[in-house]
């Protein structure tokens, strides 16, 4: 099977190849600024939005105009890949999947792509990639980049540059090592709490340089926008962001690698994130209620990075032959696993769960991980009938669309 991995490392470039990748990536989002408003205004006058090809025309005629001439000093490939994300951005918005495209702010993912592999040279052994327009560039090579490389991505966060390598290679078809399932119900006071009684402490990084944080950002808003101090403090911003995101994404490569080589199945509840996390504020006619609770709860919602503890899941999973099951969440942590009754009296509070019916009486994340697990047993088999809403509907999942059952992996159907 194939493998497509990317491996990102630290650049160490010159100063002026710095100043070429800002610019090149201040022309990746000029173009794409320029080609929403265009769609915009099409929109607007009625007219059919413009497609890939037609985008590339006017980008043709950009670089040529005497508005924009200095378009033609970055490399054309990168801004033709700007023009690709727009069109996968309006792709995204049309099936549901995001918001409506937005123009893009300097400072703010600053980033450009090579997608021509024949372009690109990698000198793994000096620790150098070469790339068009911008020479020799050396990176701080931490690890080997394995497989053929497809296309590279420069990043600027915090004041550093990176580069990410994405690679392609043959490898055989996995075979998981472990044979056990398991159950992960996650949450707040317990990042994840597993159906074999084990837990995860969370780690609550935003929360743990929230007051450094705060100073930061107060220092930054009494300077002069865009002076030399302005520009200290919002480095020093920046700085904080990215040690709280280093911390949260290396927590979760930890606990997702070993998660998915301890278990051949894992099931975790199907939460819309984005939803969960939204605001309570409302509007002026409409105020929402207890607005202030609702903010730190979505803050430490956010702080966990259910989703992204999720998508790591789900890759490990693949690259190791597991298999993840996203079950339907409601009622996990309300119906009692020893006697199916489902009460909201069974969970008294945050952590203890007693049910009503026959007595029994455990930790209410723990209650809901062994639900996940079942209820995933369920969906492996043959896909369950859930009741969603105020509908029942039958959950498509990728477990009832693949043709191994869940016996291929040591784990056998109910």
């Amino acid at each position: 099977m194939q493998r497509l991995q990317a491996f990102k490392y630290e650049l160490m470039p010159s100063g002026q190849q710095q100043r070429d990748m800002r610019r090149f990536a201040g022309s990746c989002r000029l173009v794409f600024n320029k080609a929403l408003a265009m769609q915009r205004e099409r929109y607007e006058q009625g007219e059919k939005k413009l497609g890939y090809a037609g985008l590339c025309k006017e980008l043709t005629a950009w670089r040529n105009g005497l508005e924009t001439p200095w378009l033609k000093g970055a490399p054309v490939h990168p801004l033709q890949q700007t023009l690709k994300d727009l069109e996968r951005a309006y792709a995204n918005f049309f099936a549901k999947r995001a918001a409506f495209p937005r123009f893009k702010k300097k400072g703010q993912s600053d980033s450009f792509r090579y997608p021509d592999p024949k372009q690109i040279k990698l000198d793994q052994a000096n620790s150098r990639i070469f790339l068009p327009k911008l020479g020799w560039l050396r990176y701080r090579n931490s690890r080997e980049a394995l497989g053929a490389v497809r296309n590279v991505t420069v990043s600027l966060s915090a004041g550093k540059w990176f580069v990410s390598i994405q690679t392609q290679r043959e490898v055989e078809q996995p075979v998981p090592q472990a044979t056990s399932a398991i159950g992960i119900d996650v949450g707040i006071a317990r990042f994840a709490t597993m159906s074999d009684g084990s837990h995860l402490a969370p780690l609550a990084r935003f929360k743990t340089h929230e007051v450094r944080l705060r100073h930061a950002q107060r220092a930054m808003s009494r300077k002069t926008r865009f002076s030399n101090n302005w520009k200290k403090a919002k480095a020093r911003v920046q700085r904080i962001h990215a040690r709280i995101g280093s911390a949260r994404r290396d927590y979760l490569h930890k606990a997702t690698t070993a998660i998915s080589q301890n278990h051949a199945m894992v099931c975790i509840e199907d939460l819309q994130v984005s939803n969960m996390s939204r605001s309570a504020a409302g509007t002026v006619e409409t105020p929402g209620k207890n607005v202030q609770a609702k903010s730190g709860l979505n803050k430490a919602i956010l702080d966990q990075g259910w989703f992204e503890f999720r998508r790591q899941l789900d890759y490990k999973l693949q690259w190791a032959g597991g298999l993840l099951i996203a079950v339907p969440p409601h009622n996990t942590s309300r119906t009692c696993p020893q006697c199916g009754h489902v009460d909201a009296a069974n969970r008294r509070t945050q952590a203890q769960f007693r049910c009503v019916a026959c007595g029994l009486e455990d930790n209410a994340d723990a209650v809901g991980a062994i639900n996940i697990l079942a209820r995933g047993h369920r969906v492996a088999a043959c896909g369950e009938t859930v009741q969603s809403g105020r509908s029942m509907k039958q959950e498509p999942t990728e477990a009832t669309t693949r043709e191994p059952s869940c016996s291929a992996v040591g784990i056998p159907c109910l």
